[in-house]
């Protein structure tokens, strides 16, 4: 009974993200190249973040980091990203529930928590800030995101 439960969730997923009903939006996010002015360190955590995404996040958010509408926000210029760091950091490490509102969108879903260590959550979180046209600042580091959880 479980199985079969967790096989509907996964072809509920999967048809909701493969949705033919996709908003044509003008902005092309979907060459996600690294920034080249990236400094060295940085980037690294960029590569390493990469392959986090490209392993657990991509489902969700997509490759262009649109997320799916109605169901998974967008990464791709999120305004709850760029205001919300700490949330962000948050929801990364230990998983988020409950309505947020990204680009004036209400979203309510869970993102169950990945069992990413700090280092993974920072890494992941440079990649997203630095894609699909996002800039967002400082380099996130593991110790910043020990300092987020704790408070």
């Amino acid at each position: 009974m479980i199985n079969t439960f967790r096989l509907l969730l996964v072809m509920l997923l999967v048809t909701s993200c493969n949705s033919t009903d996709k908003k044509n939006n003008n902005a092309d996010y979907s060459a996600n190249t690294t920034n080249n002015t990236l400094d060295p360190q940085l980037k690294d955590s960029y590569e390493r973040g990469k392959a986090v995404y490209n392993d657990l996040c991509i489902t969700c958010h997509m490759s262009n980091g649109e997320g799916a509408p109605k169901a998974f926000p967008p990464l791709a210029q999120s305004d709850y990203l760029k205001n919300n760091q700490e949330a962000s950091i948050k929801g990364v490490k230990k998983g988020i529930s409950g309505k947020i509102v990204v680009n004036g969108i209400t979203y309510n879903s869970v993102m169950t928590p990945l069992g990413l260590s700090d280092e993974e959550v920072a890494d992941v979180m440079n990649y997203i800030n630095n894609s699909w046209g996002n800039n967002y600042g400082k380099m996130i580091t593991a110790e910043d995101v020990i300092k987020v959880i704790k408070n």
